[in-house]
C-alpha cells in the first residue's frame, strides 16, 4: 500500500469519471468504452437515467459542471457536489464515482462533501472523502490503467446485471 502512494501520480492516471464507475461495474465495459465502443446511446436505460438527472431537483442553479473533459459533475452548491443516479443497483460504483470526483476537485485544491441522490427512490446517500477513501481512489485509477492497457478485452464474466447493459449484446451475441 505504501508503494502506491510513494509511485502514484495523479496527472498521468487522471481519467473520465465514467471509466472509474465502469471499473467496479464491469472491466470489459471500461475496455470496451476506452476504445470508443460506446452503446449507451442505444440503450433506453441509459436515456431514462439521463431524463431523470435532467429533471430532478429543478430547483437547482448550478446544473453539470464538466472540468477538465474528464469529470461532469451533475450538481454543485456551495459546500457540496450531487450526482443524481437511477438506482442503487449500482451503489459501490456509484460510491467510488464520486469520491474520484471528490479527490479530483481536492487535487486542485477544491474540498467539498458529496451526495449521491436517487430520486426514483427517495433516497440519498453523503460520501466523505476519507484518507482511506482516497487511497481507493488511488487503487482504482491504476486499475483502469492497468484494464485499459490491456491489448484484448478483460474475458467474460456474467454478472447478474449483464442482460440490462447496453454492452449484452456485443458481449453476449
Amino acid at each position: 500500500m505504501e508503494t502506491l502512494r510513494q509511485e502514484f501520480d495523479f496527472q498521468t492516471l487522471r481519467t473520465n469519471g465514467i471509466k472509474v464507475n465502469y471499473l467496479y461495474v464491469c472491466e470489459r465495459k471500461l475496455w470496451f468504452f476506452d476504445r470508443g465502443i460506446q452503446m449507451e446511446s442505444k440503450s433506453d436505460k441509459v436515456l431514462m437515467g439521463k431524463l431523470l438527472s435532467e429533471y430532478s431537483y429543478p430547483a437547482e442553479e448550478k446544473r453539470e459542471l464538466l472540468i477538465d473533459n474528464l469529470i461532469n459533475i451533475d450538481i454543485v452548491g456551495d459546500d457540496q457536489i450531487r450526482e443524481v443516479k437511477y438506482s442503487n443497483r449500482l451503489a459501490h460504483a456509484d460510491r467510488i464515482q464520486l469520491l474520484y470526483y471528490l479527490y479530483y476537485l481536492k487535487q486542485i485544491g477544491i474540498e467539498k462533501k458529496g451526495i449521491i441522490n436517487y430520486p426514483k427512490m427517495r433516497k440519498r446517500e453523503e460520501i466523505t472523502l476519507t484518507p482511506e477513501a482516497e487511497r481507493e481512489v488511488e487503487e482504482a485509477l491504476v486499475r483502469v490503467r492497468e484494464i485499459v492497457s490491456m491489448e484484448k478485452p478483460p474475458e467474460l464474466k456474467k454478472k447478474p446485471y449483464c442482460t440490462k447493459c447496453a454492452y449484452f449484446e456485443f458481449c453476449w451475441s
